[in-house]
């Protein structure tokens, strides 16, 4: 079973940025994303990207997070600037490596595809 291992999680405040990595043992071309979960709601995904390098996001964070691939130290990056109390959850890197194309979040989420990370909490401040 592939392994993930999120990093860069903290604290920040509103209007400042933060960076997060996530570490995948079989790091190739394939669906990746971001998923996020803050205290007391559903998870939710944030980002998406496919093997094409075809990006997703949700509303909320478009315009300020930007997911991409970095090669050299094959990790699944997450780039939030513009930071927002809202954003305040732990974040949780996932990856499907039998698929090129991502499917709907609620695909994903409904029938738990693909491997999943522990998680790195982000905290912004008013």
């Amino acid at each position: 079973q592939p392994q993930l291992w999120e990093s860069g999680g903290g604290s920040a405040d509103a209007g400042g940025s933060l960076t997060l990595s996530c570490a995948f043992s079989a790091f190739d071309s394939h669906c990746m994303g971001w998923f996020r979960q803050a205290p007391g709601k559903e998870r939710e995904e944030v980002a998406s990207i496919d093997s094409d390098g075809s990006t997703t996001y949700a509303e909320s964070v478009k315009d300020r997070f930007t997911i991409f691939r970095n090669n050299d130290k094959r990790t699944l990056d997450l780039q939030m600037n513009r930071l927002k109390p809202e954003d305040t959850a732990t974040y949780i890197c996932a990856a499907i490596p039998w698929r090129s194309k991502c499917p709907t979040s609620e695909r994903w989420l409904q029938n738990d595809l693909g491997s999943w990370g522990q998680g790195t909490q982000v905290a912004v401040s008013s």
